[in-house]
């Protein structure tokens, strides 16, 4: 088991500040073997806590990007055609049957893993990021339920394989879907919401580096204000980032600037959020 402050520790060591909170649901995860769901708006910390997680400890990120029509073959693994079709040219024709040629072609040999089943045959323990999975199907969720109770795969034509190691799974979403009861209650879960006034300074501060104190606070006051609007789409803590790296880059000491106006678009994703949010106080 992990504890509270050696992940606290390692996290900061990333730049990733995490809360008591948050490391708890890491650490009782790591003790029962089960991944956690970050679920909460685009752009607030969920995949960077995997990327921080696996240069923390030192361990591979494997990530599997879902996807409307993602399928089990493309999370889990392919056969080598090319590979197979050579043998069957040359090796293959003095086997004496069938039987031997399907053993054959259809070995570890022939296998080639994809993001699911690379994570379940690595020898040491890795980070296994399925992110935003909420954009998966139904049908590619239910799959996922024997993969992540029993940490094991079944593949056809080669048999079942258990994981060598556990992996560390994170799950992503930005709550496109609700989920089934089945994968809530094999995941710990967890919601990280948009941080609020200090805690998104301390992040400013720690990510750009030297940005003053004074604009950093002045670009907090105002993305806070900005998602209390009624916006197409609020902007996340990396848009807050990019927008303080860009001032920063411009040498801008305060929303006053006349420069400011130009660079909105780095927080706000559409026009139409642009113009409605025109009347308010830089």
């Amino acid at each position: 088991m992990l504890s509270i402050e050696e992940i606290k520790n390692k996290l900061d060591g990333q730049k990733y500040l995490c809360n008591e909170d948050l490391a708890i649901i890491v650490s009782l995860a790591s003790l029962l073997k089960k991944p956690i769901l970050l679920e909460g708006p685009a752009g607030v910390g969920k995949t960077g806590l995997a990327k921080a997680l696996s240069a923390s400890f030192n361990m591979e990120l494997i990530r599997l990007q879902c996807y409307e029509g993602l399928d089990e073959s493309h999370a889990l693994y392919e056969w080598n055609y090319q590979k197979q079709l050579l043998y069957l040219q040359t090796v293959a024709k003095d086997l004496t049957s069938w039987e031997m040629v399907q053993k054959d072609i259809f070995s570890r040999d022939f296998l080639l893993p994809r993001p699911l089943l690379k994570a379940f045959l690595s020898e040491k323990p890795v980070v296994l990021l399925i992110d935003e999975i909420d954009k998966s199907d139904e049908e590619f969720e239910s799959f996922l339920l024997e993969a992540l109770s029993d940490f094991q795969v079944t593949i056809p034509e080669f048999g079942t394989v258990e994981a060598n190691s556990i992996p560390m799974v994170i799950l992503t979403s930005n709550g496109a879907r609700d989920f089934s009861d089945g994968l809530k209650r094999r995941c710990v879960h967890y919601y990280i919401d948009y941080p609020d006034f200090d805690r998104e300074l301390k992040i400013i501060c720690t990510k750009v580096p030297g940005i003053s104190l004074s604009l950093s606070q002045q670009i907090v006051d105002f993305v806070q204000e900005l998602r209390k609007q009624k916006l197409r789409k609020k902007p996340s803590i990396a848009e807050t980032l990019d927008w303080a790296k860009v001032l920063t880059a411009l040498n801008v000491e305060s929303l006053a600037d006349e420069k400011v106006k130009a660079t909105l678009n780095f927080i706000l994703k559409y026009q139409e959020d642009i113009e409605s949010v025109s009347t308010l106080k830089l």
